[in-house]
């Protein structure tokens, strides 16, 4: 019967921090591997989105290949064929495919 009483006893002294530590632990592992690459993947997404110039060539979302022909503060102007342009948020950009400079 005694190695009862010591067993309740050990549990009792690191109750909360054996119950506490586990949460502490997996909210750590969420971070590190959902949280924070997220985050790094937006700040990406935010510094290609505020460098689209006019001339670069960029593919859309929805798939559509074009060109920037005309830039505004929240949309842009995208020529997709010779004389078809059309206009979208800049957050419809999904990457740049060559720019201006290159």
């Amino acid at each position: 019967m005694q190695w009862i009483e010591l067993a309740d006893a050990g549990a009792a002294g690191g109750g909360f921090l054996g119950s506490i530590l586990p949460l502490v632990l997996m909210f750590a592992i969420f971070y590190f591997l959902l949280i924070r690459p997220q985050q790094k993947k937006q700040k990406q997404r935010n510094a290609m989105l505020n460098a689209l110039k006019k001339g670069d060539k960029v593919v859309t979302i929805g798939g559509v290949h074009g060109t920037i022909s005309e830039m505004r503060e929240d949309t842009i102007i995208v020529k997709i064929a010779e004389n078809t342009r059309v206009t979208m948020e800049k957050g419809a950009v999904n990457q740049v495919v060559s720019s201006d400079a290159e």
